[in-house]
């Protein structure tokens, strides 16, 4: 069904994504931790999983990092050897800036006789050093494995600062992008904004739309939320505000993240533009997650009462 809806252009698609473990850690622990992710997982209803690669962002930015920057797995790896009960269609993230030609060949090649989904990930700042430019990725894998079902990365709130974010997607689209997973999204405006330009650029332009999945994150602490801002997810003050002072900032933020996201679907939906929503939770507290895994069940409910299946 996603690659259906992925390539049919369908409004709803519904993923969660989670963040391998640590490379150090022993099998066991690894097995461990995913067979506690499955049990979670096995019971939603969602589309397919999003797998993150991360890569340090220290590049990106001044400001101290909360937690400190630790390997893990690679993405691929944990998919095949340890979520292999987990029957439901991956999308696996790739830093490809970490790779030389030659290695980023090698590691297409290996996804042939399979549909499968990845999204490639370009470097965290102009002053990163990388080994492989998003452009010659796209490049790469239309070469060596142009069956793949590649993704794309969009952020709204980049969206504010020259209005141009729509058309890096464009060009990503015209370079085999068929869906775009957002950054975690708390400025509504910020997101309606970038919607607003990529559907009167693709109408003016008579371009069909791919999906946009945009991703919601649980906040269950302050140090929760300074992490959220250091990864560059725009905050607006009042809704900052309203997460410091509120008594459950855990509760808060989801009724908020479920708001956003309401208003972006109906937004859509009268647009005509296809937009899903990805789930994750940027802690490892156990009742993040479990409020993330909460959410991912309403988001659905409020996908299938506006009709959308």
């Amino acid at each position: 069904m996603l690659k259906d809806k992925i390539l049919n252009k369908r409004p709803g698609i519904i993923t969660y994504g989670l963040t391998p473990p640590k490379a150090g850690n022993p099998p066991e622990k690894i097995k461990e931790i995913a067979e506690k992710q499955i049990e979670r997982i096995k019971n939603l209803e969602i589309d397919g999983l999003v797998i993150y690669d991360i890569q340090d962002e220290k590049d990106r930015t001044d400001a101290e990092r909360p937690f400190p920057f630790i390997e893990t797995i690679d993405p691929l790896t944990y998919s095949n050897e340890y979520l292999m009960d987990l029957h439901i269609p991956k999308i696996i993230y790739r830093c490809v800036g970490k790779y030389t030609h030659n290695q980023f060949c090698d590691l297409l090649k290996g996804y042939k006789g399979q549909d499968t989904f990845s999204v490639f990930v370009g470097a965290a700042s102009r002053k990163q050093k990388v080994s492989l430019h998003l452009s010659e990725a796209y490049e790469i894998c239309s070469a060596v494995n142009p069956d793949i079902i590649l993704g794309g990365v969009a952020i709204p709130e980049r969206h504010m600062k020259n209005w141009e974010e729509h058309m890096r997607i464009i060009n990503k689209f015209q370079s085999g992008c068929k869906y775009f997973i957002s950054q975690a999204v708390y400025n509504v405006e910020a997101a309606k904004d970038f919607l607003s330009d990529y559907y009167y650029y693709c109408k003016n332009n008579n371009m069909e739309m791919v999906p946009i999945i945009f991703t919601l994150t649980p906040c269950g602490s302050i140090k929760t939320l300074e992490f959220m801002k250091w990864l560059g997810i725009s905050i607006p003050r009042w809704l900052e505000n309203d997460l410091l002072n509120s008594e459950d900032i855990l509760n808060k933020s989801v009724s908020l993240s479920k708001e956003i996201f309401t208003e972006l679907l109906e937004f859509s939906l009268e647009k005509g533009i296809p937009i899903g929503c990805n789930i994750e939770s940027v802690s490892i507290r156990k009742v993040e997650i479990e409020a993330s895994i909460s959410l991912a069940k309403d988001i659905k409910s409020i996908i299938s009462s506006r009709g959308v299946i």
